[in-house]
């Protein structure tokens, strides 16, 4: 194997061994963070950090825990695969109130650690992680806030250690998020503990009028096929309720109109003065054009309406950190600016930022202010500022070229993350101003790359373009498209990662060209929503069009020569490239494409194109299967045949067409892969890739 592909598979793609999944404890005082021991070592460990000495300590070791399983159980692989999670090892923890006590599983085991000291209970470098009895593998454990008791799912049910089983034997799925939910609505979890202990709240899903979705491995012919409900576009989703489940068996169902708002897409329950709290919750209608933000009694079921936000194409997924009730008692919610011109934030329904800035995230409070994650220059960058949320006014505090970041305590500490071309920096201050920093041990960045990154046509297209590092003036070079292209994703932006494989990309001889057309995040909402009813015919507009414009500036560019690849929408745009547009794109990688967004999931394919039933024509026009007989240009097709996000018939699908339509095609199909390509997977494929083009495109 190529050595930048050996290295960018033994450190999965420059991974292994960065600290990730920062959370404060103790007030500030303790830094919980998982990380492996170096650039190639696959397994993460929990680790925390004393910000008031800078010593790390090592709490929970996998490989000490059994941590070596070949197969995960089926439950956490896919939940893995929903939270896009590649780390083997300990993939997620959760903390008690008081930071002090984690809990987390393990290949279906459960665990807890209790940090007291760096020499707790004789062993040098912490406490030992305590195993919890369980009824069975269990999956997504959450401590009660004072960390006595803790809820796990296991198989459909939910359980505490310290109490047995708390939902129902009723036939549905108890205590985990649904497929649509953790895939498309940014919620991934499915549980949530009462301010005191006492109660739960949980999702109830069935899925029982869910069509099922089968896998087969061809290499293991023995094995049997396993199955998943699926909720594909214009069918039924799974019912989704929530139920409050506390002492002595009793169950209160929380009531809202679960019919027209299916989706629910964010819960909180947080303490508001009572023992049983508050409970938020925001709830979507089918298409996500009404979103309600709703307060639930706990004790009744009963809710009110806080906050309705409507818009006529759909209303975008929440930044993350809202909605929230300030210290005040004001609720923040996130909103457009009159015009789609920005993504901001309203307090009490009233705007408090303007058209300057692009609010990403809110990351909590700090000194009394918001503090957010936004965009005010480039939308290839993110700066970290502080928001009055009574004047609106802007202080920096980091806002330098790059991509900035942050966690916070709520005693006032914080950890920021910066990273530009010259890699990732982790810089933390505690309330009284002591510095800390959790090691990075990952591999070094091989390639420092500045991609030349310009806004194109009449819409500010932003482009990035990579050439060789050796590149002479006035060498002509074949073109490489790499981009997504697809909503939800971001491909042009300052992380240094994402440059990676595209500088050895351009190393091999390509000029490597990136667009994020309209439909992608964070130029502005109107941008975004200008993927209205229909992906195939702006994204291949604003593709031609930003290639062209950047083929006018750069004369190098050999536009005679153009390959396109890309991996899910990526691999639609990819596909979609050569069958519609040949006169412009001469040879295509496409992997994991939906081909056919009829077979797509509910909740994204219905949010852009509405429902099947209603806009038959959009499907039709927006679905690469009537276009096989056009194909006139080389096609590679790749799929993994594990994939449960886009299921490789997709691509199967369009290979019987050409096939019947008498199209040569090559096809890819891998056993065992999902939709992630995880130990080294990718850069295998990119192989091939590289193959393929250097033999259609005649790269030297």
């Amino acid at each position: 194997m190529d050595p930048f592909l050996r290295l960018s598979a033994d450190t999965a793609r420059f991974t292994h061994g960065a600290p990730r999944a920062f959370s404060f404890g103790d007030d500030g005082r303790l830094l919980w963070f998982l990380r492996s021991t170096g650039p190639t070592d696959p397994l993460d460990g929990l680790w925390v950090l004393d910000t008031a000495t800078g010593a790390e300590t090592l709490l929970a070791d996998p490989r000490a825990l059994d941590g070596l399983a070949d197969e995960l159980p089926l439950p956490e692989r896919r939940l893995r695969e929903r939270t896009r999670l590649v780390a083997d090892g300990i993939g997620s923890y959760a903390l008690s109130a008081d930071g002090l006590r984690a809990v987390f599983a393990l290949n279906g085991r459960l665990y807890a650690v209790t940090y007291a000291g760096p020499y707790a209970a004789g062993a040098p470098g912490g406490a030992h992680p305590e195993e919890l009895p369980t009824a069975g593998p269990a999956l997504d454990p959450r401590p009660s806030p004072d960390g006595s008791r803790t809820a796990y799912v296991s198989g459909d049910a939910l359980h505490t250690v310290q109490g047995g089983r708390v939902s129902p034997d009723d036939g549905a799925r108890w205590g985990l998020a649904e497929f649509a939910a953790a895939e498309e609505l940014g919620r991934a979890r499915g549980h949530w503990w009462s301010p005191d202990g006492q109660s739960l709240l949980a999702a109830r899903v069935d899925e029982s009028a869910l069509q099922r979705r089968w896998f087969a491995d061809p290499a293991h012919p023995e094995l049997p096929g396993e199955d998943f409900a699926y909720p594909e576009a214009g069918g039924p989703n799974a019912d989704v309720r929530l139920w409050v489940l506390g002492p002595g068996g009793s169950r209160v169902r929380l009531d809202w109109d679960a019919r027209e708002f299916p989706y629910v897409s964010d819960v909180e329950w947080s303490a508001d003065g009572t023992p049983a709290g508050e409970i938020l919750l925001t709830v979507q209608d089918r298409l996500q054009r009404n979103v309600l933000l709703l307060a639930a009694d706990p004790a009744t079921g009963r809710t009110r309406e806080l906050s309705r936000t409507t818009h006529p194409r759909w209303v975008d997924p929440m930044v993350p950190g809202t909605p929230a009730r300030l210290a005040d008692g004001r609720m923040l919610t996130a909103v457009d600016t009159p015009g789609g011109a920005a993504r901001g934030l309203a307090v009490d329904g009233e705007p408090l930022t303007g058209d300057g800035i692009q609010v990403r995230r809110v990351a909590g409070t700090h000194e009394g202010r918001l503090l957010i994650e936004a965009g005010r220059r480039d939308p290839s960058e993110q700066q970290v500022l502080l928001l009055d949320p009574v004047t609106g006014e802007l202080t920096p505090l980091a806002d330098g070229p790059g991509v900035h970041a942050v966690a916070a305590s709520s005693a006032g500490a914080l950890l920021l993350t910066s990273a530009d071309a010259d890699g990732f920096r982790h810089t933390g201050r505690t309330a009284d101003g002591r510095e800390f920093a959790p090691a990075d041990l990952s591999a070094p960045l091989p390639y420092r790359v500045t991609p030349v990154l310009e806004r194109v046509t009449e819409h500010g297209v932003p482009t990035a373009l990579v050439l060789p590092r050796d590149h002479v003036p006035g060498r002509r070079l074949p073109v490489l498209m790499d981009s997504y292209g697809g909503p939800g994703f971001q491909d042009v932006s300052a992380e240094p990662r994402r440059w990676q494989a595209r500088q050895w990309w351009a190393d091999q001889g390509f000029a490597v060209v990136t667009v994020d057309n309209r439909g992608t995040p964070y130029v502005s909402p109107a941008f975004t929503h200008a993927m209205y009813r229909g992906f195939s015919d702006v994204t291949l507009e604003d593709q031609v069009a930003a290639l062209k414009a950047l083929g006018a500036r750069h004369r190098d560019l050999d536009l005679g020569r153009v390959g396109v690849r890309g991996w899910s929408y990526g691999g639609y745009l990819s596909a979609l490239a050569v069958l519609r547009r040949p006169d412009v794109f001469h040879a295509a990688a496409a992997g994991a494409a939906p081909t056919d967004f009829r077979h797509y999931d509910t909740a994204y394919t219905e949010r852009y194109l509405g429902l099947p039933q209603e806009h038959p024509e959009v499907y039709e026009r927006d679905s690469l299967i009537p276009d096989a007989p056009a194909l006139t240009r080389p096609l590679l097709l790749v799929t993994g045949l594990a994939d449960d996000n886009v299921h490789p018939s997709h691509t199967l699908r369009l290979s019987r067409a050409l096939t019947d339509a008498g199209r040569p095609h090559r096809l890819l199909a891998l056993p065992g892969v999902t939709h992630m390509t995880p130990r080294g997977t990718r850069e295998k494929i990119m192989e091939q890739e590289l193959a393929f083009f250097r033999e259609v495109l005649a790269v030297q």
